[in-house]
Parts: structure tokens; sequence; C-alpha cells
């Protein structure tokens, strides 16, 4: 047993909710008949060997009375929550299920407005309403304390979905082309429910304090059923006279919702959790670059993703070739992952993606046509950049893979899992038959990013776009992911899009370099000269700033002057003339386009030692 769950609190909780329910299930069976005999001559009786909370107007047994109003208290409370989380769980995943249309947007808002506006008003005042509106009785009374806890769930669903939304392993599941539904079913809700199971039972026992509340007004368990709340009522008239009336049922009350919620709380303790209370700007575009043979798996021409007025990736134009790699590297903030999101149709509202051409292996990408998704799903593969985020911590590695397999080629699930084996094979996880049977926690980092690549072969890829793939990873593995992807890359003639801001890796790997800055390629050349005919002073600055075996230890590292530019409020002219030694007025006024591979007024031009030192030094 954990360490957290010995604990004295801990203990106590666990053991007094089973008692709790337990009894529910018990005590109807064993006092029934005792509870429910009358008995004229003991009417209004004391405590008592016979009777130890004594007998009501009657003469019936309080306590046995109070002991089998357990089974009836506590299903109801149970059942108020069960219908509370499902609700809260449509109304909470309704802007993920309505989808990123403008349609979907705006039924998505109105649920979540819907529900912030139930959240304000004291939850047993809503369940006053609805008991009202479902009329007096247990049903109407169960229904109301159900819908009056529904928002709160919401909003707690809500919040959980948005944060599992953002993950890798979501975007991945969405290329596979998995529909809303089973995403939300397969992916979304087992990795939430953590957090939803220790809620629930705090709420539950909320619930039986509502319940109780309700039957004592009368609004809830009518004669001949009785609960707690109900004998409660009962009981307070004549409190000051025959005071164990009132007081057994109630400190039952008290003593089952304690039990709820302490267990909620040592739950909630045991799992780590706790209670979840610029102006357009214009930019030349580029003509599509060649590929060596002329055959494009991928043309992009004009590509734009804005979020507003804010524009991060501006007009960029390149193309991939079967069996090519391409690099593309940059700072943090350039685009690059922007980039590689829009080709891959993974970027949501509220950004927007447009192109003048944007076709993979001839498909026009542009047209929303479902076709699209089997294409992506199969033919392009994407690798991200944080394997643990990439996979669901939920199911096993086998069993992510083999659903691509079952969606797109139509597999039945035993020739999907061994397909699934093999692919992890290919990509040598060694053992794979074992390790498909476990959890991607069982990984460790290299295997997972192996596992991610593994994935992406289920199909048979013309294109793989890999964000990072070396992130997080040491030195040793990287060698070893960087080996995989070339080898697949000679093997099975996959063409590869590899994101880094690593100029190193993508100089080991690639056939071309596009250099990206503050959204735009600024230059392009093939991945052996990226050290020696780099002609941009950015692309000179990046490969300066790394280090090697001749670098002189005694010296300060090169570092690029400046900062990157902001999306949201860019210089006139040139972007990276705030930071470039070289620049001049024209290079403040006017932005250069791309002629021969390069965008600059600068092109190749000597940066003189005295010039970089007073850059840096404005810096």
């Amino acid at each position: 047993m954990p360490r957290r769950w010995l604990n004295p609190t801990a203990i106590a909780a666990g053991v007094l909710l089973l008692a709790v329910l337990v009894m529910a299930v018990v005590a109807p069976i064993v006092w029934s008949e005792k509870a429910d005999a009358v008995d004229t001559d003991q009417i209004l009786q004391g405590s008592s060997a016979e009777h130890w909370a004594g007998t009501d107007s009657l003469g019936r047994d309080i306590f046995a009375r109070v002991l089998v109003a357990t089974g009836l208290s506590v299903s109801l409370a149970l059942a108020a929550t069960a219908i509370g989380i499902s609700v809260g769980i449509v109304l909470g995943t309704a802007p993920m299920l309505f989808g990123t249309s403008p349609a979907g947007v705006r039924a998505g808002r109105l649920v979540t407005a819907f529900v912030n506006i139930l959240v304000a008003f004291p939850g047993l005042l809503l369940a006053l309403f609805f008991a009202v509106v479902f009329g007096v009785g247990a049903t109407g009374a169960l229904l109301a304390i159900g819908f009056a806890s529904a928002p709160s769930f919401a909003r707690l669903v809500h919040t959980l979905v948005a944060g599992i939304a953002e993950r890798d392993y979501i975007a991945a599941a969405r290329i596979a082309g998995v529909g809303r539904v089973r995403l939300l079913v397969r992916h979304v809700l087992p990795n939430i429910a953590e957090p939803l199971v220790v809620n629930a039972t705090m709420a539950a026992g909320g619930a039986l304090l509502s319940f109780a509340g309700l039957s004592f007004l009368g609004l809830g368990v009518q004669i001949p059923s009785y609960d707690w709340g109900r004998m409660l009522g009962e009981g307070l008239g004549g409190i000051y006279v025959h005071p164990s009336a009132a007081l057994a049922p109630g400190i039952a009350v008290i003593v089952a919702g304690l039990a709820f919620n302490l267990f909620g709380e040592a739950l909630a303790r045991a799992v780590g959790l706790r209670n979840p209370s610029a102006r357009p700007h214009r930019t030349p575009v580029a003509p599509a670059v060649s590929t060596s043979d002329g055959a494009a798996v991928l043309a992009v021409e004009g590509l734009r993703v804005s979020y507003g007025a804010v524009t991060p990736v501006r007009g960029i134009s390149f193309a991939v070739g079967r069996g090519e790699s391409v690099g593309v590297v940059g700072e943090s903030g350039s685009g690059k992952s922007l980039t590689a999101l829009a080709v891959a149709r993974l970027i949501e509202e509220p950004g927007h993606v447009s192109a003048d051409r944007l076709e993979f292996q001839g498909e026009d990408l542009r047209q929303p046509k479902r076709a699209h998704r089997k294409l992506l799903g199969t033919s392009l593969a994407m690798v991200f950049q944080d394997p643990m985020t990439s996979l669901n911590p939920t199911q096993r590695i086998g069993r992510q893979l083999a659903e691509v397999a079952e969606q797109h080629q139509g597999l039945n699930r035993r020739s999907a899992w061994a397909r699934a084996v093999d692919r992890l094979r290919a990509v040598r996880v060694p053992d794979p038959a074992r390790r498909a049977k476990q959890l991607p926690h069982e990984f460790s980092g290299g295997m997972r990013q192996r596992a991610m690549i593994g994935m992406g072969l289920m199909g048979t890829p013309a294109l793989v776009i890999a964000d990072e793939p070396t992130t997080a990873l040491d030195v040793t593995t990287q060698k070893s992911v960087l080996e995989l992807l070339r080898e697949l890359r000679e093997r099975e003639a996959v063409a590869l899009l590899l994101i880094s801001h690593d100029v190193t890796v993508v100089r080991q790997v690639c056939d071309r370099v596009l250099v990206m800055y503050a959204g735009r390629i600024v230059e392009e050349l093939p991945a052996a000269s990226l050290t020696t005919a780099a002609r941009h002073p950015y692309t000179r600055a990046l490969v300066a700033a790394v280090p090697d075996m001749d670098t002189p230890r005694d010296r300060p590292l090169a570092t690029i002057a400046g900062r990157p530019a902001d999306p949201a409020a860019l210089p006139e002219g040139c972007a990276f003339a705030p930071r470039c030694p070289l620049a001049d007025e024209r290079c403040a006024r006017e932005d250069p386009p791309m002629v021969a591979g390069v965008a600059c007024w600068k092109a190749g031009a000597v940066i003189a030692p005295d010039l970089q030192k007073r850059s840096e030094a404005a810096s």
C-alpha cells in the first residue's frame, strides 16, 4: 500500500465510508421488519435497552429506521451524483464535440456561457428551483439535485479537457483520423478520470446533505418511504421532549457526509490532486522552391497563419521532393512548428490558415474534404517534440499504434496488433511483442520517440514531419533517433521535413536547409554548405553560435545580439534589421524579397569585427 494512504485520516475515512456503504446494502434486508413494526404500547418512548434511540409516534424503533434509511439516502445521493457527472461531462465537452467550424465554435461558446451563468448561483438555490420544476417526491428531488450539481462538474470537465486537448497525442489521434466522439471516449476522458472521481466522491457527500434538506422541507422522499431528511423533519416537532427522534437521523447525515468528504480528500492527496476551484505586415511571396527531381510530395506557396491581427507565419513557400530531407531551423518563435501544424491541418480556432497553394501528393489541402483526413492519417506522419505528451498515458503502446491501422486500413484488432508489433520492430524497439503491452511511462525517452516514429509508419507515409524530435534527449539517444530517421528515409524513400533549432542536427541529416526568422524563410541553401556558403547575416549568426571542438575556451561563446522579433509588433523593413550589424536605412525601410535563395539587402557582405562588437554592445 502506498505510504500516502497510511495515515490515520485516510484509514479512518476509508473504514467509515465502507461501513456506510455496507450498511446501505445490509440494513434494508436485516432490519426492515423491525423498522416497520408498529407498537402502539411503545409510542414516543425514550432511549432504552430495547429501543436505543427510542420510538416514534407509531411506536416504531427509530434506530432501526435510521439504519434502514441508509439504503435509500445513500442510493439517492449516488444516483444524483451520477446524473450530475453525466450532464456535466456532456456540457463540459460540448465545445470539443461541436468542433472548430465557425458554427461549432459559436455553439461551444454558448454552452460555456450557459454553464458560467449557472455556476454563479448557489447549488442549493438551483436544487430548490429544479425541485419546483420536476415536482415533489423522490424522483423530482433526484433530478433536481443531479441537475443542480451538473454546472460545477461541467466547469471542471471543461477546464480539464482544455488542458488535455493541447497535448500532442490528441493531435496525433486527429492526424490518424480519429473522430471527435471516439477521441473523447478513448483519449480525453480516461485522462481526466482521476480528478472526476475525486470530486464525485466529495460531491456525493454534498448530494446526501442536499437530499436530507429537501426531504426535511417536504420536497423530497414522501410517505410511506423515508430517508434521513424525512425522519429529521418528523422528529423536529418534539425535539424538546423527545430529542433522539431528530438527533439520530441528524447524526447519521453528518457521519455519512463526513465519510464521503474525508475519503474524497484522502483520495485527492493520494493521487496528488487538489480541488480545482499589430497591424498586417505585407511580405513579398517567394516562388516555390523546386525539388531536385521535380516530384514534389509537398508543395507550399504563400502559406500564412494568423491569429487575428497577428501573423506569426507570413507567406512562406517551399517544396519537399520524394525521398528528400529538408530541415527548417530558427530560434524559438520563428514559426517553425506553426508551419508544420499548418501543413498537417492541425491549426484550430482562433488560428486561421491560408495559402496560395498547399498540396500534398497532388491533393489540395485547402479544401475541407473528408478524404484529406485519411490521406493525412496514412501518407503523412508527424513526430512531435515531447514523446511523453505525444502518447496517451492511459493506453498501452501497442493499442495506440494499432488504432491507426484499424481506422485507416480496415484491419481487425488482431491484425492491427500484429502490425503494431511489426512497426515497433522496424524502429528497433527491443522485444517488441512484450513492449507493445506496456504503458508509455514504462518506456525511456528514446523508446517513446521510437514508438512515435513507429506510429507514423503504421501506414505508408510519403512524408514524415519531425518537430524537434530530439528535444530533451541525451546526446547518445539523439544520435540513435537521428540514425533511425536517416535509415527509414533511405530504406522506404520517405521524405523528411525536420524542424529544429539545432543547426548541427539539421546539417547531419538533411539535404537542404530552410532558415526561418519572424515567420518567413530568409535563406535556403544545401545543408552541406551551411557553414561555408551562408549569405544571410542571421544564418551566419546561427552557425557561429554553435560551439565546436575548436572554439576557444577562454573566450565568451558567440551570441546573436538583441531579441527575436515580436510577431505582434514587427518593425518596418527587414525584421532582422534591429539585430543585424550590417543594417542600414534601406534595411529599416524596405523588406527584402527572396532572390536567389536569400532575402537580404546585404547578402554575402562581410561583417567587420568592429560592427559585430558595436551590435553586441547595443543589445
